[in-house]
């Protein structure tokens, strides 16, 4: 049961490199810095199978979000906003249906900025806050999906 202070109340991490494929990043980073090679080849975007990488990422970030709200004592009846990875709009409205989750609940910006990758979570959360969307006393639920295959979601007492 969540304690009378805010912060952070539960986590869930996991990770699955078994199908790394369905979204990678072929190069960057120090193994294969670029080149015109890399750059010419297209390298340096993502890769994703996407019919796969939607069904997975609704399924795995549903059960996030139930994870972390388990290990606090709370379900998702008890959200009163819902922080998702801003990457695609059917991803996140298939994932608030999942859940049970209605529409007024779930914070979305996407359509102002796009993806923006890892940075997305922590901008739509920023903007929640000082738009008066996030309110003291809150559950906050963020979650994430990414390459990897990666995912985290927190329950936060605002």
């Amino acid at each position: 049961v969540p304690s009378r202070s805010n912060g952070i109340i539960s986590t869930y991490l996991g990770a699955d490199g078994r199908d790394s494929e369905l979204l990678t990043l072929p190069a960057g980073g120090s193994r294969f810095p670029a080149t015109y090679e890399t750059l010419n080849n297209k390298l340096h975007f993502l890769k994703m199978s996407g019919n796969e990488v939607f069904k997975m990422a609704v399924r795995i970030m549903a059960d996030a979000v139930n994870k972390a709200l388990s290990k606090c004592s709370l379900t998702c009846k008890d959200i009163d906003c819902l922080i998702p990875h801003q990457a695609n709009i059917r991803i996140i409205k298939s994932v608030a249906k999942r859940i049970s989750l209605c529409d007024e609940k779930v914070y979305i910006n996407l359509e102002r900025y796009g993806n923006m990758s890892s940075a997305s979570t922590a901008v739509a959360l920023a903007e929640a806050v000082k738009t008066g969307r996030i309110k003291k006393g809150d559950i906050v639920a963020l979650v994430a999906f990414g390459s990897g295959l990666t995912w985290g979601a927190a329950v936060i007492k605002w």
